[in-house]
Protein backbone atom coordinates (compact mmCIF):
# COMPACT_ATOMS: atom_id res chain seq x y z
CA UNK A 1 0.00 0.00 0.00
CA UNK A 2 0.91 3.39 -0.13
CA UNK A 3 1.14 6.19 2.78
CA UNK A 4 2.95 9.13 3.57
CA UNK A 5 6.33 8.89 5.52
CA UNK A 6 7.97 12.23 7.03
CA UNK A 7 12.40 12.22 6.88
CA UNK A 8 12.89 15.46 8.59
CA UNK A 9 11.78 19.15 8.23
CA UNK A 10 9.68 20.30 5.12
CA UNK A 11 10.65 16.48 4.08
CA UNK A 12 7.34 14.43 3.30
CA UNK A 13 6.89 11.72 0.77
CA UNK A 14 4.54 9.33 -0.07
CA UNK A 15 5.98 5.72 -0.89
CA UNK A 16 4.81 2.10 -0.67
CA UNK A 17 5.01 0.84 2.60
CA UNK A 18 4.09 -2.86 3.43
CA UNK A 19 0.15 -3.42 3.74
CA UNK A 20 -1.14 -3.66 7.57
CA UNK A 21 -1.56 -7.41 8.87
CA UNK A 22 -3.24 -8.76 11.85
CA UNK A 23 -0.54 -8.91 15.03
CA UNK A 24 -2.48 -9.41 17.55
CA UNK A 25 -5.93 -10.46 18.25
CA UNK A 26 -7.30 -7.43 19.26
CA UNK A 27 -5.93 -5.62 16.29
CA UNK A 28 -8.22 -5.11 13.38
CA UNK A 29 -7.31 -3.84 10.05
CA UNK A 30 -9.30 -0.47 8.76
CA UNK A 31 -9.28 0.93 4.71
CA UNK A 32 -8.69 4.64 5.43
CA UNK A 33 -11.41 6.71 3.39
CA UNK A 34 -10.52 10.68 4.53
CA UNK A 35 -7.79 11.50 6.94
CA UNK A 36 -5.99 14.52 7.23
CA UNK A 37 -3.36 17.06 8.33
CA UNK A 38 -3.38 18.72 11.84
CA UNK A 39 -1.27 21.43 12.69
CA UNK A 40 0.35 19.28 15.72
CA UNK A 41 1.71 17.85 12.10
CA UNK A 42 3.22 20.58 11.56
CA UNK A 43 5.62 20.92 14.38
CA UNK A 44 7.64 18.17 12.86
CA UNK A 45 7.26 19.13 9.59
CA UNK A 46 8.97 22.36 10.47
CA UNK A 47 11.71 20.79 12.90
CA UNK A 48 12.25 17.37 12.72
CA UNK A 49 15.96 16.43 12.27
CA UNK A 50 16.78 14.64 9.07
CA UNK A 51 16.70 11.03 8.74
CA UNK A 52 17.61 8.21 6.04
CA UNK A 53 14.49 5.74 7.02
CA UNK A 54 11.16 7.83 7.10
CA UNK A 55 8.59 7.62 10.32
CA UNK A 56 5.30 7.48 9.60
CA UNK A 57 2.66 10.36 10.48
CA UNK A 58 -1.29 10.78 10.57
CA UNK A 59 -3.67 9.91 13.64
CA UNK A 60 -6.81 11.86 12.26
CA UNK A 61 -8.47 8.70 9.99
CA UNK A 62 -11.85 7.08 9.46
CA UNK A 63 -12.45 3.94 7.11
CA UNK A 64 -14.18 0.65 6.46
CA UNK A 65 -13.37 -2.10 8.56
CA UNK A 66 -11.75 -5.15 6.19
CA UNK A 67 -10.50 -7.94 8.81
CA UNK A 68 -10.68 -8.42 12.58
CA UNK A 69 -8.40 -10.78 15.15
CA UNK A 70 -11.00 -12.71 16.91
CA UNK A 71 -10.56 -10.89 20.47
CA UNK A 72 -11.85 -7.70 18.65
CA UNK A 73 -15.74 -7.18 19.76
CA UNK A 74 -18.28 -4.63 18.59
CA UNK A 75 -16.28 -3.64 15.34
CA UNK A 76 -17.25 -6.25 12.53
CA UNK A 77 -15.77 -6.16 8.70
CA UNK A 78 -17.79 -3.57 6.55
CA UNK A 79 -18.38 -1.44 8.73
CA UNK A 80 -17.77 2.44 8.70
CA UNK A 81 -15.59 3.57 11.92
CA UNK A 82 -13.66 6.98 12.79
CA UNK A 83 -10.60 6.76 15.39
CA UNK A 84 -8.98 8.36 18.04
CA UNK A 85 -6.06 10.14 17.65
CA UNK A 86 -5.12 7.77 20.07
CA UNK A 87 -5.90 3.81 20.61
CA UNK A 88 -6.83 2.55 24.18
CA UNK A 89 -8.98 -0.19 25.35
CA UNK A 90 -11.48 1.94 26.62
CA UNK A 91 -11.61 -0.38 30.01
CA UNK A 92 -8.85 0.50 32.24
CA UNK A 93 -8.94 2.73 34.94
CA UNK A 94 -8.16 5.67 32.96
CA UNK A 95 -10.52 5.27 30.38
CA UNK A 96 -13.20 4.67 32.61
CA UNK A 97 -12.37 7.88 34.11
CA UNK A 98 -12.57 9.56 30.72
CA UNK A 99 -8.78 9.62 30.20
CA UNK A 100 -8.43 7.81 27.14
CA UNK A 101 -4.80 9.56 26.99
CA UNK A 102 -3.26 7.79 29.18
CA UNK A 103 -4.61 4.43 28.97
CA UNK A 104 -2.33 1.41 30.09
CA UNK A 105 -2.51 -0.17 27.33
CA UNK A 106 -2.98 1.98 24.70
CA UNK A 107 -0.67 4.43 22.53
CA UNK A 108 -0.21 6.95 19.27
CA UNK A 109 -0.69 6.39 15.25
CA UNK A 110 3.07 6.59 13.52
CA UNK A 111 5.09 4.73 16.36
CA UNK A 112 7.11 1.38 16.29
CA UNK A 113 4.88 -0.65 14.12
CA UNK A 114 1.70 0.86 14.01
CA UNK A 115 0.39 2.70 10.71
CA UNK A 116 -0.01 5.99 10.85
CA UNK A 117 -3.34 7.62 9.58
CA UNK A 118 -1.94 8.98 6.45
CA UNK A 119 -2.35 6.13 4.10
CA UNK A 120 -4.25 3.81 2.48
CA UNK A 121 -5.05 1.20 5.55
CA UNK A 122 -4.02 1.27 8.99
CA UNK A 123 -3.47 -1.63 11.98
CA UNK A 124 -5.92 -0.37 14.84
CA UNK A 125 -4.60 -1.79 18.20
CA UNK A 126 -7.14 -2.54 20.45
CA UNK A 127 -9.87 -2.40 17.98
CA UNK A 128 -12.74 -2.93 20.60
CA UNK A 129 -12.04 0.36 22.25
CA UNK A 130 -11.20 2.55 20.07
CA UNK A 131 -12.67 2.52 16.95
CA UNK A 132 -16.47 3.80 17.17
CA UNK A 133 -18.82 2.63 14.16
CA UNK A 134 -20.43 5.81 12.28
CA UNK A 135 -24.00 5.30 10.63
CA UNK A 136 -23.52 6.60 7.54
CA UNK A 137 -22.58 4.85 4.53
CA UNK A 138 -19.38 5.62 2.83
CA UNK A 139 -20.00 8.00 0.52
CA UNK A 140 -22.05 10.50 2.79
CA UNK A 141 -21.20 14.33 2.55
CA UNK A 142 -21.39 14.36 6.77
CA UNK A 143 -17.73 12.74 6.66
CA UNK A 144 -15.77 15.38 6.85
CA UNK A 145 -17.77 16.64 9.94
CA UNK A 146 -17.14 12.80 11.36
CA UNK A 147 -13.63 13.28 10.88
CA UNK A 148 -13.15 15.95 12.96
CA UNK A 149 -14.45 13.86 16.02
CA UNK A 150 -11.20 12.08 16.04
CA UNK A 151 -9.16 15.17 16.91
CA UNK A 152 -9.78 18.86 16.12
CA UNK A 153 -13.40 19.61 17.13
CA UNK A 154 -12.70 17.09 19.99
CA UNK A 155 -9.37 19.19 20.86
CA UNK A 156 -11.82 21.97 21.07
CA UNK A 157 -14.62 20.67 22.80
CA UNK A 158 -11.93 19.51 25.72
CA UNK A 159 -10.88 22.81 25.60
CA UNK A 160 -13.74 24.41 26.41
CA UNK A 161 -15.36 21.69 29.21
CA UNK A 162 -12.26 22.24 31.24
CA UNK A 163 -12.75 25.66 31.27
CA UNK A 164 -15.73 24.82 32.61
CA UNK A 165 -17.67 26.77 29.51
CA UNK A 166 -21.80 26.56 30.35
CA UNK A 167 -24.34 28.61 29.67
CA UNK A 168 -24.36 31.87 30.12
CA UNK A 169 -20.22 32.16 30.31
CA UNK A 170 -18.13 34.39 28.49
CA UNK A 171 -15.26 33.53 26.81
CA UNK A 172 -12.59 34.25 24.74
CA UNK A 173 -10.57 32.22 22.36
CA UNK A 174 -7.20 32.42 21.66
CA UNK A 175 -6.23 31.04 18.02
CA UNK A 176 -7.85 30.99 14.30
CA UNK A 177 -6.73 27.94 13.15
CA UNK A 178 -8.83 25.01 13.28
CA UNK A 179 -8.47 23.87 16.73
CA UNK A 180 -9.61 27.99 18.16
CA UNK A 181 -12.56 27.64 15.01
CA UNK A 182 -13.92 24.52 16.59
CA UNK A 183 -13.69 25.59 20.45
CA UNK A 184 -15.61 28.55 19.17
CA UNK A 185 -18.51 26.01 17.91
CA UNK A 186 -18.17 24.03 21.11
CA UNK A 187 -18.41 26.72 23.26
CA UNK A 188 -21.44 27.69 21.70
CA UNK A 189 -22.84 24.70 22.09
CA UNK A 190 -22.32 24.35 25.39
CA UNK A 191 -24.06 27.49 25.87
CA UNK A 192 -21.47 30.36 25.99
CA UNK A 193 -23.13 33.87 25.96
CA UNK A 194 -20.21 35.91 24.53
CA UNK A 195 -17.25 34.33 22.35
CA UNK A 196 -14.59 36.72 21.55
CA UNK A 197 -12.64 35.43 19.41
CA UNK A 198 -8.84 36.73 19.00
CA UNK A 199 -7.47 35.98 15.23
CA UNK A 200 -6.44 38.19 12.35
CA UNK A 201 -7.17 36.47 9.35
CA UNK A 202 -10.59 37.16 8.05
CA UNK A 203 -11.66 34.40 5.99
CA UNK A 204 -11.34 32.50 9.45
CA UNK A 205 -12.42 35.01 12.00
CA UNK A 206 -15.38 35.00 9.29
CA UNK A 207 -16.18 31.13 10.23
CA UNK A 208 -15.34 31.69 13.26
CA UNK A 209 -18.15 34.35 14.01
CA UNK A 210 -20.38 31.73 11.82
CA UNK A 211 -19.68 29.42 14.57
CA UNK A 212 -20.73 31.31 17.39
CA UNK A 213 -18.09 34.52 17.73
CA UNK A 214 -19.83 37.58 19.12
CA UNK A 215 -16.74 39.73 18.86
CA UNK A 216 -13.61 39.39 16.81
CA UNK A 217 -10.50 40.90 18.41
CA UNK A 218 -7.60 41.43 15.65
CA UNK A 219 -4.80 43.08 17.64
CA UNK A 220 -2.24 41.31 19.18
CA UNK A 221 0.40 41.52 22.75
CA UNK A 222 -1.04 44.33 25.04
CA UNK A 223 -3.14 45.35 22.34
CA UNK A 224 -4.60 42.71 22.15
CA UNK A 225 -5.39 42.48 26.16
CA UNK A 226 -6.15 46.06 25.88
CA UNK A 227 -9.66 45.50 23.25
CA UNK A 228 -10.45 42.29 25.41
CA UNK A 229 -10.55 44.47 28.55
CA UNK A 230 -12.52 47.25 26.97
CA UNK A 231 -14.73 44.86 25.61
CA UNK A 232 -15.41 43.51 29.54
CA UNK A 233 -15.67 46.52 31.30
CA UNK A 234 -12.04 45.91 32.39
CA UNK A 235 -12.11 42.64 33.87
CA UNK A 236 -11.44 40.08 31.46
CA UNK A 237 -13.68 36.80 30.58
CA UNK A 238 -14.23 34.36 33.15
CA UNK A 239 -12.72 31.29 30.53
CA UNK A 240 -9.87 31.48 28.18
CA UNK A 241 -9.41 28.94 25.91
CA UNK A 242 -5.72 28.79 24.53
CA UNK A 243 -5.35 26.54 21.22
CA UNK A 244 -2.21 28.28 19.66
CA UNK A 245 0.45 27.03 22.57
CA UNK A 246 3.27 29.58 21.67
CA UNK A 247 4.37 31.65 24.51
CA UNK A 248 2.53 34.84 23.48
CA UNK A 249 -0.68 32.99 23.60
CA UNK A 250 -0.43 32.32 26.68
CA UNK A 251 0.76 35.38 28.50
CA UNK A 252 -1.95 36.72 26.46
CA UNK A 253 -4.35 34.31 28.32
CA UNK A 254 -2.94 35.42 31.41
CA UNK A 255 -3.59 39.17 30.47
CA UNK A 256 -7.41 38.54 29.29
CA UNK A 257 -8.47 36.33 32.22
CA UNK A 258 -10.56 37.43 34.70
CA UNK A 259 -9.86 37.22 38.45
CA UNK A 260 -10.81 33.91 39.39
CA UNK A 261 -11.30 32.69 35.81
CA UNK A 262 -9.75 29.58 34.16
CA UNK A 263 -7.98 29.50 31.31
CA UNK A 264 -7.54 25.60 29.13
CA UNK A 265 -5.03 25.38 27.46
CA UNK A 266 -4.79 22.99 24.03
CA UNK A 267 -2.47 24.16 21.87
CA UNK A 268 0.77 21.56 21.74
CA UNK A 269 2.96 24.19 24.07
CA UNK A 270 5.62 25.01 22.62
CA UNK A 271 7.54 26.75 25.46
CA UNK A 272 9.74 25.69 28.38
CA UNK A 273 7.50 27.66 31.57
CA UNK A 274 4.43 28.95 31.97
CA UNK A 275 4.15 32.30 33.36
CA UNK A 276 3.68 32.25 36.77
CA UNK A 277 4.41 35.46 39.42
CA UNK A 278 3.09 36.19 42.63
CA UNK A 279 0.57 39.14 41.02
CA UNK A 280 -1.06 35.57 38.86
CA UNK A 281 -0.78 33.88 42.16
CA UNK A 282 -2.21 37.47 43.65
CA UNK A 283 -5.31 36.93 41.19
CA UNK A 284 -6.63 33.08 41.86
CA UNK A 285 -6.48 32.38 38.50
CA UNK A 286 -6.82 28.79 37.26
CA UNK A 287 -4.51 26.91 34.38
CA UNK A 288 -6.47 23.50 33.14
CA UNK A 289 -6.59 21.70 29.96
CA UNK A 290 -4.20 19.39 28.20
CA UNK A 291 -4.01 16.65 25.47
CA UNK A 292 -7.69 16.13 24.54
CA UNK A 293 -9.21 12.51 25.44
CA UNK A 294 -11.15 12.56 21.61
CA UNK A 295 -12.63 8.70 22.74
CA UNK A 296 -14.08 10.23 25.59
CA UNK A 297 -16.23 12.73 23.15
CA UNK A 298 -16.74 10.97 20.01
CA UNK A 299 -20.28 9.61 21.04
CA UNK A 300 -21.58 12.75 22.73
CA UNK A 301 -20.90 15.01 19.91
CA UNK A 302 -21.71 12.88 17.13
CA UNK A 303 -25.27 13.88 17.41
CA UNK A 304 -25.42 16.73 16.53
CA UNK A 305 -23.00 16.13 13.32
CA UNK A 306 -25.31 13.61 12.06
CA UNK A 307 -28.79 16.08 12.41
CA UNK A 308 -26.40 18.75 10.65
CA UNK A 309 -26.90 21.04 13.48
CA UNK A 310 -23.20 21.34 14.08
CA UNK A 311 -20.73 21.45 10.71
CA UNK A 312 -17.26 21.20 12.20
CA UNK A 313 -15.76 19.90 8.77
CA UNK A 314 -16.34 23.44 7.40
CA UNK A 315 -12.59 23.97 8.74
CA UNK A 316 -11.40 21.57 5.66
CA UNK A 317 -10.11 24.48 3.15
CA UNK A 318 -8.64 21.90 0.91
CA UNK A 319 -9.00 18.48 -0.42
CA UNK A 320 -6.12 16.20 -1.98
CA UNK A 321 -5.06 12.74 -2.49
CA UNK A 322 -2.30 10.96 -0.98
CA UNK A 323 0.01 12.19 -3.73
CA UNK A 324 -0.98 16.01 -2.78
CA UNK A 325 -0.40 15.84 0.54
CA UNK A 326 3.27 17.08 0.50
CA UNK A 327 1.71 19.78 -1.25
CA UNK A 328 -0.77 20.35 1.76
CA UNK A 329 2.21 20.42 4.73
CA UNK A 330 3.12 23.81 2.71
CA UNK A 331 -0.12 24.93 2.26
CA UNK A 332 -0.84 24.58 5.58
CA UNK A 333 2.79 25.67 6.59
CA UNK A 334 2.25 29.12 4.76
CA UNK A 335 -1.37 29.22 6.22
CA UNK A 336 -3.03 29.18 2.64
CA UNK A 337 -5.33 26.01 3.94
CA UNK A 338 -6.86 26.31 7.12
CA UNK A 339 -7.09 22.43 7.29
CA UNK A 340 -6.39 19.53 4.50
CA UNK A 341 -8.91 16.68 3.98
CA UNK A 342 -7.09 13.39 2.57
CA UNK A 343 -8.92 11.62 0.23
CA UNK A 344 -6.49 8.31 -0.38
Amino acid sequence: MRAVLIYGAGDVRVEDVPDPKLLEPTDAIVRVVQSCICGSDLWPYGSKEPSEKGSRIGHEFLGVVEETGPDVTGPKKGDLVVAPFVWSDNTCEFCREGLQTSCLHGGGWGSTDVDGGQGEAVRVPQASGTLVRLPVEEDSALLPSLLTLSDVFSTGHHCAVTAGVRAGTDVTVIGDGAVGLLAVLAAKRLGAERIILMGRHTDRTDLGRDFGATDVVAERGEEGVAKVRELTGGHGTRTVLECVGLEPAIETAYGVVRDGGTISRVGAPQYPTVPADFGTFLRNVTLTGGVAPARAYIEELMPDVLDGSLQPGRVFTDTVDLDGVPGGYEAMKNRSALKVLVKP
